[in-house]
């Protein structure tokens, strides 16, 4: 339970300072927007993030899984390595490129976020399946199960940890990369800061980013709170029997010093 205090605290925090800067009703000349626009805003900003997950995810897990099968493995570790090239491309130059293409607007925008989306889903995805022992599958071969009751009793449950850690991942990301595609008209949270940058007051830039940030904290709670639940039983005990073994060897070490 103590892991959740400080992102608890966090994401509090954050709500008071959004409530606090849209009680201010307007700073100097400038009109803040009320909370009924904070709210829509951050609606449409989820809306953006949670469509580009899902896409990704319907894309990323396919392609991931099947960049590990005998007959892609010759260009599993090219297309991964072209995935990771394409993780290092700046923000703004992907959205830039994405509006030249399809123009300015929601579309253009999850189009851009789609993209981020992927990457990290697909290299977990890899990750994940080629983590899982041969042996293991070996053995479950033996015991008389096809390949595909091995893909899906025995390969994805034992990859479903470093998956949802890539969606996790890639969701983080993508709400605060969606802050930036409000620079091309795809609503959310990103104009309110967009509008305070540009008439250069603070609170207003505070009003868009602080429930940006409370929303980045709330799913990766959410998301770790999946990973924890979807991770085998197996997998958990073994973690724990690891994390006391590495916890006990520490009280030995400082003992003996």
């Amino acid at each position: 339970m103590k892991k959740w205090i400080i992102p608890a605290i966090l994401f509090l925090t954050l709500l008071g300072i959004t409530a606090w800067m849209t009680s201010l009703g307007s700073v100097g000349v400038f009109r803040m927007a009320p909370a009924g626009r904070v709210l829509t805003a951050t609606w449409k900003h989820l809306q953006l993030v949670l469509a580009a997950e899902i896409l990704a995810i319907l894309v990323g897990v396919p392609i991931g899984f099947m960049l590990t099968r005998r007959s892609f493995r010759a260009v599993g570790p090219i297309i991964m390595g072209i995935v990771n090239i394409g993780q290092t491309v700046p923000t703004l130059a992907l959205i830039g490129i994405v509006t030249l293409l399809l123009g300015m607007g929601f579309t253009a925008a999850l189009v851009g976020l789609f993209i981020y989306a992927l990457l990290p889903i697909v290299r977990n995805t890899y990750a994940g399946i080629l983590s899982v022992d041969p042996a293991i599958k070996e053995a479950s071969l033996g015991m008389g199960m096809t390949k595909s009751q091995v893909t899906l009793r025995v390969e994805l449950p034992l990859a479903r940890p470093v998956l949802i850690a890539g969606i996790r991942t890639s969701t983080v990301v993508n709400v605060g990369t969606a802050a930036v595609a409000g620079m091309i008209g795809a609503g959310g949270l990103g104009e309110l800061i967009m509008t305070g940058l540009a008439v250069r007051v603070t609170e207003m830039i505070l009003q868009g980013a602080a429930p940006a940030a409370a929303l980045a904290i709330a799913l990766d709670a959410l998301l770790g709170g999946v990973e924890a639940w979807m991770t085998p039983r197996g997998l958990r005990r073994t973690s724990t029997s690891t994390k006391r073994q590495r916890k006990t060897r520490s009280v030995l070490a400082d003992g003996s010093l």
